[in-house]
């Protein structure tokens, strides 16, 4: 049997594409199986002119102003996977190689630029700007995994909020970007965009034709161009992904919802829920943003591995958010492996509170048949999945305007202080 592919895969609806007036975000995240993905609120935040902000390898000029994010990240590092802003901006990435080598010196990882985007992008456009602007002042680069073996990748990124999406794919400092204002979208590690390019860095083309990539004549298609032609395996396995999720997008194009965004998350025959020798699905995020920008979006995040195994969570952005410490991972300072020199010459335990609960569930014999096996006919897992199923129909109830909303500040916290309830 070939090997399952391995990679990330984002997905945006927008009307028509969705079921209500709302755009709907989803991403897996795929890492190493044992790395483990907390879940982190920053609050809005005012810096003095001329500070510093330090990311994961490098220091830059930080923003005099910050928004409201909460992330969904690998706990070794300052960046994200994926996350949102209180302005309804979602922000994925994807891994991807390209004809322009990987700068092996550090520099912004990829997984910086979603959470400085969501930081100082009040739109998916405005996003873009942030991204574009830091990669084309400080590069990208440096160790993408907490690990001493190099391993480092160039990015794509979907950005999304209330009113439309952007596709963003890079080559080192070089890039394209796509606009999309209707129907249904998905992103893997590959390039996508061919001539439908909406922006581009301005010198993309003169690089191209220089490198004797492009001849300079006829239409310019970035995939074509800046796709390697000894592709490695992770790109070329992922296509079979790529595809897949546009299925399941078309099969459900006019009614896609969260729940139907969930489910194409958890599906395994695609590859979209994947489990792959040393890469699993380590954390998931689905987004609800509604066009009405009278109703509050709503981010639902697992922080837990494998989707189809877990339970994904509510999180409204208030003026009464907190941050929820059982889903955030323990830190180590200046002893932190990514902070010493060399870097990653030892481990350290980021397991948080839910993760641990979450594993002992499905790992130990005794709380395995708790999970799988129907006592009085229900089994844990069912039970869990149907009070996610309610919390999504209040929910929607309440974006429909048919119920009132209540006091959102702790949604989040609640829905991870039951499950770990639950779990013991």
């Amino acid at each position: 049997m070939a090997e399952p592919p391995r990679s990330c895969d984002c997905f945006v609806s927008l009307p028509p594409g969705s079921k209500e007036d709302h755009v709907i975000f989803g991403k897996n995240s795929d890492r190493p199986r044992d790395e483990v993905q907390e879940v982190v609120y920053y609050p809005s935040s005012s810096h003095a002119p001329g500070s510093r902000v330090q990311c994961t390898y490098i220091s830059i000029p930080q923003a005099e102003h910050t928004h409201a994010v909460v992330l969904s990240r690998p706990a070794w590092l300052w960046g994200a996977e994926m996350g949102a802003n209180e302005h309804g901006v979602c922000v994925g990435n994807e891994a991807v190689w390209t004809k322009e080598p990987v700068d092996p010196e550090e520099a912004l990882l990829g997984m910086d630029l979603v959470r400085l985007g969501l930081e100082r992008g009040d739109s998916a456009w405005a996003a873009l700007n942030v991204i574009t602007c830091l990669l084309e002042q400080h590069g990208q680069g440096g160790a993408c995994r907490e690990a001493p073996e190099p391993f480092s990748y160039h990015n794509t990124f979907l950005l999304v909020d209330r009113q439309e999406a952007w596709v963003l794919e890079t080559a080192g400092k070089l890039w394209a970007a796509q606009k999309v204002t209707e129907g249904v979208k998905n992103i893997s590690n590959q390039l996508t965009i061919g001539t439908e390019i909406c922006a581009e860095h301005a010198e993309l083309r003169a690089v191209a034709q220089a490198q004797g990539w492009w001849s300079g004549e006829g239409d310019f298609n970035f995939s074509a161009v800046f796709s390697p032609d000894n592709p490695p395996a992770r790109m070329e396995m992922a296509k079979k992904r790529y595809m897949g999720g546009t299925a399941l997008l078309q099969q459900h194009n006019g009614s896609v919802t969260a729940e139907v965004m969930m489910s194409i998350l958890r599906d395994k025959a695609s590859g979209i829920c994947m489990d792959s020798e040393g890469f699993c699905t380590t954390g998931s995020m689905v987004s609800i943003l509604p066009r009405n920008p009278d109703m509050p979006c709503v981010h639902f995040f697992t922080a837990t591995p494998d989707p189809s195994r877990s339970v994904f969570k509510p999180f409204i952005f208030s003026e009464s958010m907190r941050s929820v410490s059982m889903v955030m991972s323990p830190q180590y300072g200046s002893d932190d492996p990514v902070r010493t020199q060399p870097r990653f010459q030892h481990q350290v335990d980021r397991k948080h509170e839910l993760y641990k609960a979450h594993q002992t569930a499905l790992t130990s014999p005794v709380s395995l048949r708790k999970w799988r096996t129907k006592d009085a006919g229900v089994s844990l897992q069912e039970t869990m999945r149907y009070l996610e199923s309610q919390c999504l129909e209040e929910i929607e109830a309440m974006l429909r305007g048919e119920i009132e909303g209540q006091e959102l500040g702790d949604l989040f916290f609640d829905c991870v202080d039951a499950e770990i309830k639950f779990y013991q």
